[in-house]
Formats: structure tokens, sequence, C-alpha cells
């Protein structure tokens, strides 16, 4: 099996494609043409924030620059061989196989990104029909409608009723079947929303995440300027036309300013040193910068993009279990309208104010996904005594890695209980749609 490339090493060889010199591309990411060198000849770790930006200049997706662009397509390989569960030694070697069929290995991993594409598909539609409350109001409205109309016509197929009484049901059967038509057609717009389509999008929350998809840009300019200056900094970014109506700028105007308070509190610099030192221990790292574990947990939601530790996932919720933030990984879907899996760190975390929370969790599939998970529960502050508490629970996801300790038994979780196929689970509420899994 041939030695795959270093980082540095790519770096160089993608700089050198470009016929950029290595000065000039130190001085557009901002380090001395003396550290880029010692990158180049893979003598220092490169991450975070410095790595995307070479990425940038480059021209090249970050992860073809952190793993090689063969990395992903072994990676899975991988997980195709892991379906079945099967483990010999043949199937342990998918290097191979890239090498000698480069063709055929695209192909297979291409169509197990389909199939699970579909299985995310399945995922959101099941909680938008269960949980969407635009789509139960339109029911309503329409249903309501239709029985308005029976009874109006029921009234007037009494041949005795007064005319004056017979215009004035006409005209309430005129009004009500325009009613009936706009609430049909509001609800068949809505119901042909793909899940993937982000433009069609109309939920204010759907808009907040597909705008904060990427927001270290913005962030970072939040931690480059003073508290006093987010407000308005923030107000010109949530001018932009991803956010069309006025919930989602404030729900995205809220989100930003936590994120630049926190940007000030643990600034990307120290982060990323104190991660290259001591791994990412939202405790440790806690410990070690001063910051709250809360405040480390979000950073290195949006922070981690690049492997071995990332990308990562962050969500938020409050005391209900709602989401208020979600920012998944690839692959893995949260619940947004409740109704997700009690088992979760996160809403384990509720019942346990101020604990902080390490899982290894398992989710069923094909293959079976692992994910390393960190929850924390703040009380916020309500400024008196006789306040109720406010509860507000953040979960940090990431995927494990070779080193990793994984327990024996892994959490079993699932994406909600009317997807999940584990049929046998305490927890479960009501029954699954899947009759035998994906």
């Amino acid at each position: 099996m041939p030695q795959r490339a270093l980082t540095g090493t790519r770096i160089r060889e993608r700089r050198l494609a470009r016929g950029v010199r290595q000065s000039d591309l130190a001085r557009q990411v901002g380090v001395s043409p003396a550290y880029l060198n010692l990158i180049e000849h893979n003598r220092r770790r490169i991450g975070g924030k410095l790595l995307l930006d070479l990425a940038d200049v480059l021209e090249v997706d970050v992860q073809a620059l952190s793993e090689g662009a063969e990395g992903a397509l072994i990676q899975t390989l991988r997980e195709v061989a892991g379906v079945q569960g099967e483990t010999t030694e043949e199937l342990q070697q998918p290097e191979g196989f890239a090498g000698r069929f480069p063709a055929w290995a695209a192909l297979m991993s291409e169509q197990h990104g389909r199939v699970r594409a579909l299985e995310r598909v399945v995922g959101v539609l099941s909680d938008r029909l269960a949980q969407d409350p635009f789509l139960s109001e339109s029911l309503h409205e329409v249903l309501s409608t239709a029985a308005s109309i029976r009874s109006t016509a029921a009234i007037l197929s009494d041949d005795t009723l007064d005319p004056e009484w017979q215009a004035r049901f006409r005209r309430n059967l005129g009004e009500d079947s325009t009613r009936l038509a706009g609430a049909a057609q509001s609800l068949i717009d809505h119901l042909d929303t793909s899940p993937a389509d982000s433009a069609g999008q109309q939920l204010p929350q759907d808009e907040v995440e597909t705008f904060l998809t990427d927001p270290a840009g913005m962030i970072a300019q939040l931690e480059r300027a003073q508290i006093a200056q987010h407000a308005e900094l923030v107000d010109t970014m949530v001018a932009s036309p991803q956010l069309t109506s006025a919930t989602a700028k404030t729900l995205a105007r809220e989100m930003l300013l936590r994120f630049g308070q926190d940007a000030v509190a643990l600034p990307f610099d120290v982060l990323q040193a104190a991660v290259e030192r001591f791994g990412v221990d939202p405790g440790l790292l806690a410990a070690q910068t001063g910051a709250d574990v809360a405040v480390v947990m979000r950073r290195l939601g949006v922070a981690l993009t690049s492997p071995p530790r990332g990308p990562a996932g962050l969500v938020i919720c409050d005391g209900s279990g709602t989401m208020v933030f979600r920012r998944a990984l690839p692959g893995l879907e949260m619940p947004r309208f409740g109704g997700g899996c009690p088992l979760w760190p996160l809403y384990r975390a509720l019942a346990q104010p101020g604990m902080p929370i390490c899982d290894h969790v398992e989710l069923p599939g094909q293959p079976v996904q692992r994910y390393v998970c960190f929850a924390l529960c703040e009380v916020l502050p309500q400024g008196g005594f006789d306040q109720p508490p406010v509860r507000r629970s953040t979960m940090l996801i990431l995927p494990p890695t070779p080193s990793d300790t994984v327990p024996s038994r892994p959490v079993a979780v699932g994406p909600s209980c009317r997807i999940c196929p584990r049929e046998t689970c305490a927890a479960r509420r009501e029954p699954s749609i899947l009759a035998g899994g994906f």
C-alpha cells in the first residue's frame, strides 16, 4: 500500500501546481514564509483556521489537504464494508481495491452516499409530518373550512329557506370556498418543499440553519471587534438575503451575538493552541483556558471543521427539549420540532444542571454510526430568587478517532422513535414506521 502524502506535502503540491510562490501564499494567509516552509515540509502541525485559509487561497477542498482525495474514498469503502458487519481480512483493506479499480470504488462510494442521503430524507420527512407546526395549522384550516362548506351546503338544500338567508349562506359559501383554496395551495406549497432544497425552505429555523452553516467568517469579525460594536456588526450580517423573515433575522441575531461573546471570551488562537496540546475534552480545555465549559463547547462546535476531530456537531435545546440551534454532522439529523430520542446526552443533561456528561453513542443504520458526545446543562440567571430557573442544554458531537477508548457497550440512541428500528428499547414511546430497519 503506498504511503499517503502528509498535509504539508499536499499544500506544497497544490501551491506549485497553481504557480504560487511560497512568500506570496504566506502573506495571503498571514504567516511568515519560514513558518509556511516548516508546514510544507511536515515539521509543523496545521489545522483550524489556517488550514481553512490555505484551502481557500489554493481553491481546494479542505478535506483534500487534510486527508487527500483518496482518504475520503477509502473511509467510505470501509463504511460500505461494515454495512453487513463483515470483518474479513480482504474487506479490511479497501486501499488495494481503490487502487486497482478506482472507477468502481468511486461508483460504490457514490451509491453509498445516495443511500445515506435517502435515510436522512426519511428522518426529515418523518419529523415534518409528525411535528411541523405549519403543517398542523394548514391541515386544521383545510378541515375546518371543508366542514363549514359542508354545513352551509346542507342548509342551502332546504327549499323552504327564506331568500334573504339563502343569499347570506351563498355569500358565506363563496368566502369559505376562497379560503379553502388558499389554505390548500399553502399546504401544497409547503409539502412540495424538498428537505434538501435550502432555497425553498419556509420555516425561520430552516433559514437560520442554512445561514449559519459556516459561521466562521462572521465569528472571526466579531472576535476582532469590541463587544460594544457587536450589535451593529450583527445587524449588518443578518441583512443577508438568506434570511427572508423577521423571525429568522431575530433568531440569527441572538445566536450570532452569543457566538460573538464566546469568541471574545475564548479567542480562536487560544482555543487552537489548547486543542493541539490537550485535545478536545471541553472540561480540560475550560480548566486550561479559564473559559466556561459551555463556552468551550460552543466554540469547538463551530471551530472544528477538519479531521481528525472535525467536523463537529453542535446542538442546543431549552428546558422543554425544543431545539434552539442545530448544526448537525453530515449524515446525522436531530429532530427539529421535538420528539427526539430521550437517551441522547443533550436531554439527560437537563435533569443534571451543571453536571458534565461524556458518552460514546451508537446509532442504528448501515453502517452503525458512532459519535462522542459532550453535554452540559446551564441554569440561566433570571435576576431574582423568586424567578423560576431557565435551563439550556448544549451538546457537542464529535466523530471518534482510532485513539479513542470505546466502551464495550456504547449508549444506543436513535434519531426519534418513529424511525428507529430498535424494537426492544425501554425508552420507546411509539411504534416505528420501519418494519425491518433501513
